[in-house]
Parts: structure tokens; sequence; C-alpha cells
């Protein structure tokens, strides 16, 4: 393109345009500096879409609400020792502790997952969220790689900093299987939006704590624990500020005593029972307030 033609494109042929806009009495609105011509939307973030499960239990809804989240899924294993993949056997033990508490009555029970599908690690919490829950369950089972004597059940409640390194290590692992984006309350700064999701998880995260300790209580001589069973970790699924949650690692698939319990039908009865006392003595005090 030649020097002419381009100046014709940029600076003659608007000049003419102007002048025969001016020549017909039209006017060009021109901006004028310092005037703000930026467009700005308001976009409430939309809330998340997640596939809500079914409520097995009282048709009441004033009936205590636990959401049972089985670990992992589908494509995603989980922990993997002596031929026994994790997502199997956590999902065992969740459907165990649903028909315990089913049985004695009185609570309502949901899981985000009753089969073999992988649940999104974000839609995990919102479930129970959106549920409306007051109490969320998550159960794993965890790997301690080529160290089989490493074993028992631990208990983990969610904290800002990890309480130990191996319960950052986890929490990076676990994390590291989705995402989940920080919650926004509508209407606030993202500041105050921030204050007040902390001052939400602080009353929300004391309530997981007495749970946390329930569990502790009413396994002590019915399942074995690690030696370190109370741990906190900076864990996504537990990052709702609203519903208390507490992560129980029912054992090590990669310690050949946790394997038997974890597999047998007598184990996982186990770990249910003591889930199911634990749950109803937490509503039970909640009652009393």
């Amino acid at each position: 393109m030649s020097f002419r033609t381009l100046f014709l494109l940029v600076v003659a042929l608007p000049a003419i345009m102007v002048g025969a806009a001016m020549l017909l009495g039209l006017t060009i609105p021109v901006p004028e500096w310092g005037r703000d011509y930026v467009l700005r939307f308001a976009l409430g973030e939309e809330a998340r879409r997640v596939d809500l499960p079914a409520i097995a239990g009282p048709d009441d809804p004033s009936r205590p609400l636990v959401v049972i989240d089985a670990g992992h899924g589908g494509r995603d294993p989980g922990s993997v020792g002596g031929g026994v993949r994790e997502k199997d056997v956590v999902l065992a033990i969740a459907r165990s502790l649903r028909a315990e508490l089913l049985e004695a009555g009185g609570i309502r029970v949901a899981m985000t997952r009753d089969d073999d599908r992988i649940v999104p690690l974000a839609d995990r919490p919102e479930i129970a969220r959106q549920l409306g829950a007051d109490l969320f369950l998550s159960i794993h089972a965890d790997s301690a790689g080529e160290r089989g004597d490493v074993g028992g059940a631990s208990i983990y409640t969610l904290s800002n900093e990890a309480s130990s390194e191996a319960a950052a290590r986890f929490a990076e692992r676990e994390n590291n299987a989705d995402r989940v984006n920080g919650i926004v309350i509508e209407g606030q700064s993202e500041a105050v939006s921030a204050i007040l999701v902390e001052l939400s998880q602080s009353r929300t995260q004391d309530e997981a704590t007495e749970f946390a300790a329930l569990i502790a209580r009413e396994g002590e001589g019915r399942i074995a624990f690690h030696p370190q069973a109370r741990r906190s970790a900076e864990l996504a699924v537990l990052r709702a500020p609203d519903v208390p949650g507490v992560l129980f690692e029912s054992g090590f698939v990669t310690n050949r005593d946790d394997r038997a319990r974890l597999t047998t039908e007598e184990g996982r009865e186990a770990y249910a029972e003591v889930l199911a006392r634990a749950i109803r003595v937490y509503f039970a005090r909640r009652a009393e307030l």
C-alpha cells in the first residue's frame, strides 16, 4: 500500500465524512477528554449447578441431615495397595454407615455418590451446602507407599496451616484432584466477603472439632487409630463455611491389617457403627442447645 493511499484512508476519508455530516446538519458525538466510555455490568456469580442426590430417611425437614461423601470414584481410584482401591472400600463403608443411620431412625442421610462415578471435588461440599446439611463426613483411605508398617485411622478437620508435614502432603494430594474457587458472598466486597467467610468457618470448625473428638471417643477400643489420629489440613473438600465437615481416613490400603478390616463386612460394620454413634451423639448435643 502506497503512502498516498494510506494517507487517504487514515486522514482524508474521515475528514471528508465529518465535513459532509456538518453540511447536512448532522452531529457526531465526540468523546470529551476524561469522559468514561467504558460500560460496566455487575454480573453476579452464578451459583454452581450440581446434581443433588436424594435424601433418605424421615420425610421431615426438621430432622438433622448428614451428607456422607465417599472419596474419589470413577476414573480416580484413589489410593491403591494389595489390589485394593480406595474408591471401592470407602463407598462400601459409606453405604454401611447410611444403613446404620437409617435403621436407627431420626436422621436424614444423603450421599454425594452411591456408585462408581467421579464427583468433582468442588461439588462435594457444595452438595452439602445446597441440601442445607447439618453435617458433612468425607470418608477416605490412605496409602503409605512401600511402608507397610504404617496403619490406623485418622480424623482430619480444616485448618489454615497443616498441622504436620504429613497433613500438608495429604492436603496437596487431595486438592490436586480438582480445584475449588473461593466463596464470594453476594453484595459484599471481596475483603468483606473474606472476613464473613472466615468468621463463618471459625464457628463451623468449632463444631467440626467437636464431631472429630466424638469419632475418636466412640472409636476407642473399637477401631485401630494411627498414633497421630487427630490431624488438621487445608483440605478443599472441607471448605464449606456453613457446614461442619470432617474427613475420616479409615486406614491404609498399604497396611495388611487395615486392608483386612477395609475389605471385610465385619470390618466395615465396625467403622460404620463407630461413625454412626458419633453422629447420633453430635446431633443429640445440638438438640440440647
